[in-house]
């Protein structure tokens, strides 16, 4: 019982002496408990994370996106640059191709041009012309220059004198009998020329066969 009493007198005395503290140390003692007690989070083991760190990276994904819209706008307008680019190429050479196949003889006519020319003075002076040794002298030069203007452009005539049928060179429009044997299955005459362009045929040569 005595014990009990004093701890209680104890008891008593310590809150007289809270009580009788002044209120700047009362305050005091009220900061030391509050910056003794542990942060709030802390108690359960748990770390409060830097709000900042969500900012940052929300920031660099946006910057990202940004980049790669820039970058798919770029690539877009290249391509659409590269494709007029493209479509005005295949225009230019389609034309140029048209005028090409529609000129393209041009250069020749002009070189045969002075031919036509021998050949209108020799018409004129066919009337009236008495000599006809002249006449035919005029026309074979004539006809020479033209076989000259071919030969210059690549252009030469099969050679079917006593040479035997190719069906790669000549065209049978028709068979004759011939006595002698070994005219037999050769061209024994011409109906009509056939000519080379430089090593291709252009004209097969239209021939009669002897059999």
């Amino acid at each position: 019982m005595v014990k009990k009493k004093n701890s209680d007198n104890e008891a008593e005395k310590h809150t007289d002496n809270a009580d009788n503290k002044p209120d700047s140390q009362v305050k005091e003692d009220a900061e030391q408990t509050e910056s003794a007690a542990p942060p709030a989070g802390e108690e359960n083991g748990e770390e409060e994370i830097p709000s900042g760190g969500e900012e940052k990276s929300t920031d660099k994904v946006v910057r990202e996106e940004k980049s790669f819209e820039e970058k798919l706008a770029e690539m877009q307008d290249r391509y659409l640059r590269l494709s007029a680019e493209f479509d005005n190429y295949r225009k230019r050479t389609l034309r140029e191709k048209m005028e090409l196949s529609k000129f393209a003889a041009e250069e020749l006519l002009v070189k045969i041009l002075p031919v036509m020319d021998d050949f209108d003075r020799a018409l004129s002076h066919m009337d009236s012309a008495t000599d006809s040794a002249a006449m035919k002298s005029g026309i074979e030069l004539i006809y020479g220059k033209l076989v000259d203007f071919l030969h210059q452009n690549g252009v030469k005539a099969i050679e079917t004198t006593d040479a035997d049928f190719n069906v790669d060179l000549h065209d049978a429009v028709a068979k004759t009998a011939v006595e002698q044997k070994e005219k037999k299955g050769k061209i024994v005459d011409v109906v009509l020329k056939g000519y080379y362009l430089n090593d291709k045929v252009i004209r097969h040569a239209k021939v009669v066969i002897g059999e």
